[in-house]
């Protein structure tokens, strides 16, 4: 390659500048046809000249002296024969050049070709490190997943007995609905009783008893119960809708109380209705006042004469009344004088008693 450097700068300087150039190309394809192109003009230029040193050689090789070289004339021009040879020399050339040149322009063809599979080698070599990626991804869920689900897998069992002790425990409580179920239908025979909610916790009824014989013919206020047991076979009893004061904070007992608790509420409920309607019906005829909070009953019988009455709970059946005071202008009187006959009357027979007292 030196050589041919120094024949080019020393022949033609030209062409050593387009040598310079294809070697200046980046690209090796893109390079290739100038670079031979350039060699080919190298190439006739050599054989040029190497024609010329052959011619020189042959020459120099027939002459005897140096004599001769001066005064022999100068050599005829060549022949036919090698113009033809130079001629077939300068076809074969041009036919190995377009040969080259075919496959220069097939070699950059599949350079490209390369180049393009080697994009598209790139693009799939990241599409598979997703892939690889969403898969490590995918196998990292499914190790929580299969550890959550050993997870469960323990809980579960730790749950079974508390399960079964929950499954018991409504057995038990099934067990008491059905009792409590034909307690209902056979308190319903004796008294009128309405279901109107029942769950695992908590019984509502209602409530509405058969009045006593000798009570007014209209019928007692509507009674709604609210019972609610605990785990322990403990129940707690309130009025949610009645009279006011016949049950203050609630009864509690025992499951087996429930019954006797019913009666007693019911009984507490039937005598209050009892002197409730006593009081009505005597507000008619005097001027009174009822006190429920005390069992306190006023009585005026005139303007400055005020009278004190108090009922005993269980009134009428077990309870009695009483008089307390007698007030006249703010002042007591002595009430020694009134004091009736039987110990058992009623709130009626007292006020009937002293709006006619001859002392009064």
């Amino acid at each position: 390659m030196a050589e041919a450097r120094a024949v080019l700068r020393r022949c033609d300087p030209v062409l050593l500048g387009s040598l310079r150039d294809s070697e200046s190309c980046d690209s090796e394809a893109a390079c290739m046809v100038p670079y031979l192109t350039g060699r080919r003009q190298v190439q006739k230029v050599l054989g040029r000249q190497l024609f010329v040193v052959d011619s020189m050689m042959s020459l120099l090789e027939g002459l005897q002296s140096a004599q001769q070289l001066v005064t022999q004339p100068c050599p005829p021009q060549p022949g036919g024969v090698a113009r033809s040879r130079w001629k077939c020399l300068k076809a074969d050339c041009r036919s190995v050049t377009e040969e080259t040149e075919t496959l220069l322009r097939s070699l950059q063809d599949k350079i490209q070709q390369i180049h393009s599979r080697r994009q598209t080698l790139t693009e799939l070599i990241q599409r598979l490190h997703n892939k690889k990626e969403q898969y490590e991804q995918l196998d990292e869920s499914l190790l929580k997943a299969h550890n959550g689900l050993q997870s469960c897998d323990h809980q579960l069992s730790q749950l079974r007995p508390e399960l079964e002790v929950a499954l018991d425990q409504v057995t038990r409580w099934r067990r008491i609905r059905d009792e409590l179920q034909g307690f209902v239908s056979a308190a319903q025979d004796v008294m009128q009783i309405n279901l109107l909610s029942f769950n695992q916790s908590e019984l509502c009824l209602e409530l509405r008893p058969r009045p006593f014989p000798d009570m007014l013919p209209n019928e007692p206020e509507t009674l709604k119960l609210s019972i609610t047991w605990s785990h322990n076979n403990r129940f707690t009893m309130q009025v949610t809708e009645g009279p006011a004061g016949l049950v203050e904070e609630g009864l509690w007992g025992r499951w087996s109380e429930l019954s006797s608790t019913l009666l007693e509420v019911m009984q507490r409920y039937l005598t209050q209705f009892h002197l409730l309607s006593e009081i009505q019906r005597l507000r008619s005829s005097f001027a009174i006042d009822w006190h429920p909070a005390q069992r306190l009953l006023v009585y005026l019988k005139k303007a400055l004469l005020v009278c004190h009455l108090e009922v005993e709970d269980g009134y009428p059946t077990r309870g009695r009344t009483r008089l307390l005071s007698v007030r006249r202008d703010g002042q007591p009187l002595e009430i020694s004088g009134l004091k009736p006959l039987r110990p058992d009357l009623s709130l009626t027979d007292w006020l009937e008693s002293l709006s006619v007292h001859p002392l009064l």
